[in-house]
């Protein structure tokens, strides 16, 4: 029986630097992760030093290892070998792109084969959601405290698990007459809302799928386009009489606020924002439109008129049964900043302004 609350306990045991495992058809894992741990529960964890260091294949591709026989798969987990010279300060430059350029890399590192595939994949997978370098010290077969298996976290991500929570009266700038809608699940800490601005009047809503940015939308970033994205979306849905943005709680394009600073770091580095996604072991673009299909489904919305550059949107929200009568552009000018960016997402992630 599947269990969505192991997941969050998961997720907050991975935050402090505490092991967790996961058992999956084809065997277990114990897993402890790089990024929050210390040499100190390194050594508890694995007191006879034998546990391999797990990473995704676009970061084994960054560290040369692809050409290893059990790195070349793409997509898949890959396991590198402990060696004497792979201590808790070697781990740590591997795990972190941050550290390339001015952390000389020991080794040679050599990839071995994956015992648990599917709980290595399932590992990799939680630590995106829970917003840490997808990067572990590995023991087959071993147990931890907190142990879970792929379901539960197939469980912990079900869209269709988000209910309305509340939901009042809402002036904004640039549209007075909105309401607000908060959403949540039993486990997620964070809540998605939605404006619904205007009155409905018979068309499909002009809608807009917005994906927090604390930097853009709070900050003022001039490194994206996000906050004036979100000021020129309410100003478009009011102008054009009724409609809904939805505020996604997927920063960083689903990857989190630390990870997306990483990336920023990389783009100092003169990475653009696909290549600094992919060395940090990510994907490029890592969320998931379909709870922003449910939050439709929950407002009773199925047909939509879509303020959006992105197809993937498009195909995402179609995927899950929203309609998508209309894809209604949302240009604005560039700025010196972020050029680069929006060339990026023209050029390398299919958007179309």
């Amino acid at each position: 029986m599947t269990d969505a609350r192991r997941t969050a306990e998961a997720i907050d045991a991975l935050r402090r630097g505490w092991p967790i495992a996961i058992v999956g058809a084809d065997g277990a894992l114990a897993l402890l992760p790089i990024e929050t741990t210390d040499p100190t529960r390194l050594t508890t964890f694995d007191p006879a030093g034998r546990a391999s260091v797990l990473l995704t294949s676009g970061r084994a591709a960054t560290l040369k290892l692809a050409n290893q026989r059990e790195a070349a798969a793409p997509d898949c987990p890959v396991l590198v070998e402990r060696a004497p010279w792979l201590d808790f300060a070697a781990a740590t430059a591997l795990a972190d792109p941050q550290f390339d350029l001015r952390t000389p890399l020991k080794g040679p590192f050599r990839a071995i084969a994956v015992e648990a595939p599917e709980a290595a994949a399932a590992a990799l997978r939680l630590a995106r959601i829970g917003g840490v370098l997808p990067a572990f010290f590995a023991i087959p077969g071993a147990t931890a405290q907190v142990t879970l298996t792929p379901a539960d976290i197939d469980a912990h991500e079900d869209a269709a698990r988000l209910t309305i929570a509340t939901r009042a009266r809402l002036p904004v700038s640039g549209a007075e007459n909105t309401e607000i809608v908060a959403f949540r699940t039993p486990e997620m800490p964070g809540e998605h809302v939605a404006l619904l601005i205007g009155a409905p009047n018979g068309q499909p809503p002009l809608v807009r799928l917005h994906s927090e940015c604390l930097t853009g939308d709070v900050l003022g970033s001039l490194k994206c386009d996000c906050g004036p994205q979100l000021d020129a979306a309410i100003r478009a849905i009011s102008d054009s009489g009724w409609g809904i943005l939805l505020y996604l709680r997927q920063e960083g394009r689903g990857i989190g606020l630390i990870n997306k600073l990483r990336a920023y770091a990389l783009q100092d580095q003169g990475f653009d924002t696909v290549d600094a996604n992919t060395r940090l072991g990510f994907a490029v673009d890592s969320r998931n439109f379909a709870v922003a299909a449910r939050m439709l489904e929950l407002l009773g919305q199925r047909s939509v008129r879509l303020l959006t550059n992105n197809p993937e949107k498009v195909a995402q929200l179609e995927g899950a049964g929203i309609k998508v009568v209309e894809r209604v552009p949302h240009v604005l000018p560039a700025n010196p900043h972020n050029e680069r960016y929006l060339a990026t997402k023209r050029d390398r992630t299919g958007h179309q302004f």
